[in-house]
């Protein structure tokens, strides 16, 4: 299981070189802005946590000022070892059963909307079982 910390190209290289994808429950999308990603060994529990380091753009511009900033970061994390590219560490990550593929769960309907909500993703609010978007965790409005 892969959790990644951004929305950028990262992510689409994390789940093609890993195969851990969101359909298959095995790829987790955390909103968080960080070029970084966890890697779990859901059989043993280990993990690690890769994230990449801001000095390697700077080292990248005075190996190939010629190239335009992309290129020469492309050419960087090419040529660089691993050490001066990402900061590794272990980490631990505790896994729900509801966040592991394959997890068959119960599905419950919003008190508010109707809508069914599957992977214990519900919030009871005020003795009613809601959705996120109706308990205030919407990201869409309903307006025109």
């Amino acid at each position: 299981m892969t959790f990644v910390e951004i929305d950028r190209c990262a992510t689409d290289a994390i789940a093609l070189v890993t195969g851990c994808r969101l359909g298959k429950r095995a790829l987790k999308f955390l909103n968080w802005g960080k070029m970084a990603a966890t890697f779990v060994d859901i059989s043993t529990g280990r993990a690690v946590r890769i994230a990449a380091r801001d000095s390697a753009k700077d080292r990248a511009r005075e190996l190939f000022p010629a190239l335009e900033s992309s290129a020469a970061q492309q050419q960087a994390y090419r040529t660089l070892p691993d050490d001066q590219l990402f900061d590794v560490q272990a980490v631990r990550v505790t896994l729900r059963p509801e966040d592991l593929p394959g997890y068959k769960g119960p599905r419950v309907t919003c008190g508010q909307c109707g809508e069914s909500i599957n992977f214990r993703r519900e919030v009871q609010s005020n003795g009613r079982t809601l959705c996120r978007s109706c308990a205030g965790e919407c990201y869409y409005d309903l307006g025109n």
